[in-house]
């Protein structure tokens, strides 16, 4: 976590978490297998590497599908130290994974988290600064979920894995916007797609 400029204090907070999803994994599935070994770098320095995209003067940031908490959990933890004054709505479906979130939020201690358990399409609608989505759905179907809570200040960010063009491609079929691609510090193929301005095109259903 050196390259991120993180504090001791928040480290420890971070690795807290990473012994805590290696405890939990046993009781539920809160990510694949395959990556737990590899949990450090595979969940936690990919989802810390969007920090640096949140604009600094964001107060609410929501993060869509968070799962076992990445990356809205860990962007919170980096947060509580860098910028304490911005608030999170991780928002997740599955109750198994919200108990897990809660179980995270209060063994690092962190206050500045609010865990939704519901469905993005039942949560009222009022715009946010930031929106964040890791691995929920394609990028077509994160922009019809995201433009309910954006406005026209509103900054998107979704890593993505090495297909990225293609879902780009697939979503300016329905929508407009504006997209910028940054190469991922953690994948060699993926991307990190900073989307604004989002509109539905005309004639499209």
């Amino acid at each position: 976590m050196v390259k991120y400029n993180v504090s001791r204090e928040t480290f420890e907070r971070l690795k807290t978490y990473e012994t805590s999803l290696q405890e939990w994994q046993h009781k539920f599935n809160l990510v694949s297998n395959a990556s737990l070994e590899n949990a450090w770098e595979r969940h936690f320095l990919d989802s810390a590497q969007l920090y640096k995209f949140i604009p600094s003067e964001a107060k609410t940031v929501m993060d869509f599908g968070s799962g076992a908490g990445f990356p809205g959990m860990v962007l919170a933890i980096m947060a509580a130290e860098k910028t304490p004054y911005l608030n999170f709505r991780l928002v997740e479906s599955i109750g198994k994974k919200t108990l897990y979130l809660n179980e995270v939020k209060k063994i690092t201690g962190i206050n500045n988290v609010e865990i939704i358990n519901e469905r993005i399409e039942n949560i009222r609608t009022t715009p946010v600064d930031v929106i964040t989505s890791r691995a929920m759905c394609s990028l077509k179907e994160l922009l019809s979920y995201a433009v309910k809570f954006a406005d026209k200040n509103t900054v998107c960010i979704f890593p993505k894995g090495r297909k990225y063009n293609e879902e780009i491609s697939e979503a300016r079929k329905a929508w407009s916007f504006d997209c910028h691609a940054v190469p991922s510090e953690v994948s060699a193929e993926g991307a990190i797609l900073i989307v604004t301005k989002i509109k539905k095109l005309k004639g499209v259903r």
